[in-house]
């Protein structure tokens, strides 16, 4: 079972959802409150039954919101950011060396985010 651990920063809060093996599978960006990243977890568990757009694909099928977008960065990994029916990024993933790890990122939080129980960082 994964869990969403929220921790305290320099300049707020932020969140990780991790897998039930303790890998971080998304962060969050960082909220002024604690009452605002709680949110943000909320937001996560409800976004997260998106669908998923393809930005490496040839032709990318455009998604409706809220939806799950994967994408290549500059150095060439995997990564995914989970957006908001407003359009909001409201989590995203680390990199990754495979397009298929990537989609078993996503297809991770689909299925640990909506049950995930929320803790304080330790």
């Amino acid at each position: 079972m994964g869990k969403f651990v929220v921790k305290e920063t320099a300049t707020g809060f932020k969140f990780d959802l991790k897998a039930g093996n303790g890998e971080v599978i998304a962060t969050s960006e960082v909220y002024t409150t604690k009452a605002a990243c709680l949110n943000g977890v909320e937001s996560v568990k409800t976004n997260c039954v998106g669908e998923v757009e393809d930005l490496t694909a040839e032709n990318p099928v455009e998604v409706k919101h809220p939806k799950f977008e994967l994408f290549a960065d500059k150095a060439g990994e995997y990564r995914f950011r989970l957006k908001a029916k407003n359009g909001e990024i409201i989590a995203v993933s680390e990199g990754y060396k495979t397009k298929e790890s990537c989609e078993n990122g996503i297809a991770s939080v689909k299925k640990n985010a909506p049950e995930a129980e929320v803790v304080e960082a330790e």
